[in-house]
């Protein structure tokens, strides 16, 4: 299923989630600019690659080459299917956290995602890039807070395609079996080739949904069906 929106309004406009949007599209801009050559070399000097991070974890050149690496993207497809996500999710994260609170998370989920899977695989020459991890945060969040709520997509059948609605529960909780079966597949000889950084996905998600548990233990929410209720009334529709 392609998401496209949920049903979910906001309360406040989220101008933390939108400037993360419009800080990985400037930047990615600017890398449209480099020749391949030059881009290799920013992933390689400015971005996370465990190999060395594993040296020196908590050195300030690891973490700031961590907080670099998320807002890089390998290409289109990479910073559209993140932007995507964001815009979608990210925007009732920081409804119900506030802002502040907002870039704290996602910046947690960031930095948990990057030395996951540093953790997994610490002799990979591998740069690691994109906002993957910090948005897979938001998504495990999001599946604490709403798990009830509608998610918009499309199902893609060949050539057709359907528009239906999926509580987040089964939308989130599929992208996350994904990511942890596409992880445990990728474990062996053949880790360090590149491609998709799955446990950065997979360590993110659980640390934004770990985060958010106990967000919710410490203020507590309104009963699940009459927050959903609430939510549905404000798009004049019933729940």
């Amino acid at each position: 299923m392609l998401p496209i929106q949920d049903i979910n309004p906001t309360r406040r406009f989220p101008i933390v989630n939108y400037a993360l949007i419009a800080i990985n599209v400037i930047v990615f801009v600017t890398q449209l600019g480099m020749s391949e050559q030059q881009l290799n070399q920013v992933y390689l000097t400015q971005s996370v690659v465990p190999a060395l991070a594993s040296r020196a974890p908590f050195s300030p050149e690891t973490l700031t080459d961590i907080l670099r690496s998320m807002f890089f993207h390998a290409g289109w497809a990479h910073l559209l299917g993140n932007m995507l996500y964001l815009w979608i999710f990210g925007d009732n994260v920081e409804d119900r956290l506030g802002s502040i609170m907002y870039v704290v998370f996602y910046l947690i989920c960031g930095f948990a995602a990057g030395y996951a899977q540093v953790l997994i695989d610490p002799t990979s020459q591998i740069p690691l890039v994109g906002a993957s991890g910090a948005i897979a945060g938001v998504l495990g969040g999001y599946i604490v807070l709403f798990p009830n709520v509608k998610v918009r997509g499309l199902i893609i059948f060949g050539y057709f395609a359907r528009l239906t609605e999926i509580p987040a529960l089964i939308v989130l909780g599929f992208w996350f079996v994904l990511q942890l079966f596409s992880g445990v597949m990728s474990l062996g000889p053949d880790t360090a080739q590149g491609g998709t950084a799955f446990f950065a996905h997979i360590g993110g998600f659980v640390v934004g949904a770990a985060i958010i548990f106990v967000f919710k233990m410490i203020f507590p929410q309104p009963p699940a069906d009459d927050m959903n209720n609430m939510l549905y009334q404000r798009q004049g529709r019933p729940y």
